[in-house]
């Protein structure tokens, strides 16, 4: 219980980060972003392997350091965590009416695109810096997975929001940041970005195919 406890805990913390500063329009949002990441992953990395995200989540699954039975349970605290958070955001701020994030024509394909990309890029990072059996005393694994995440924002943040996880993005449609008819386009990019950096994963590092005896990342 402890673990899923963690994972609601820096869920919330980072799912209200993103909530606050994209409703106030905070013109380094993604740095505030990949800070509250770090901090988290230091915070609860010992305990959850402080995933934060249904698709870290997945690829950890596939590259067998969870088991499923633990998995819904993260999967379940991480939405939680999500939508309470931008609630929480949305009535701190209290921001009126916002128009919704919803992609179509060109757009919808480049955000698929976009989303699957930097999530398969965030996955991945924290599958070789947080997992691996090379770096058994990596203490720096979580200014890596930050700054990933940091990256994507800026990156591609202006072209399909930057959320690479799906419990930012039911937060987000939560609060009328996205549009409900279109949640598919983040859920479907960022679960596949996570699945396709555990394969990678697995392919790269086939010694990794045994899993460790302990259950969190």
């Amino acid at each position: 219980m402890r673990r899923y406890i963690t994972e609601f805990i820096g869920t919330f913390f980072l799912v209200l980060t993103i909530g606050a500063t994209v409703l106030t329009k905070t013109p380094l949002a993604p740095v505030a972003v990949g800070a509250i990441l770090m901090v988290m992953v230091y915070a609860g990395g010992h305990i959850s392997g402080a995933h934060y995200n249904p698709a870290v989540t997945l690829a950890v699954l596939l590259r067998g350091r969870i088991s499923l039975a633990d998995a819904v349970p993260y999967w379940i605290a991480q939405l939680a965590g999500g939508v309470i958070a931008a609630l929480t955001a949305s009535y701190l701020v209290n921001p009126g009416s916002v128009p919704p994030l919803s992609p179509s024509g060109r757009g919808l394909g480049v955000a698929l695109l976009a989303e699957a990309l930097f999530t398969f890029a965030l996955a991945y990072v924290v599958l070789n810096a947080a997992t691996s059996r090379d770096h058994p005393s990596n203490s720096f694994y979580g200014l890596a997975i930050g700054f990933t995440v940091a990256a994507g924002a800026f990156a591609v943040g202006g072209i399909s929001g930057g959320v690479f996880n799906p419990a930012v993005a039911v937060g987000a449609a939560s609060i009328g940041l996205f549009a409900w008819s279109k949640i598919w386009i983040w859920l479907l990019a960022d679960l596949a970005g996570g699945a396709l950096a555990g394969v990678a994963f697995l392919a790269l590092n086939p010694k990794e195919r045994a899993p460790l005896e302990t259950s969190a990342t």
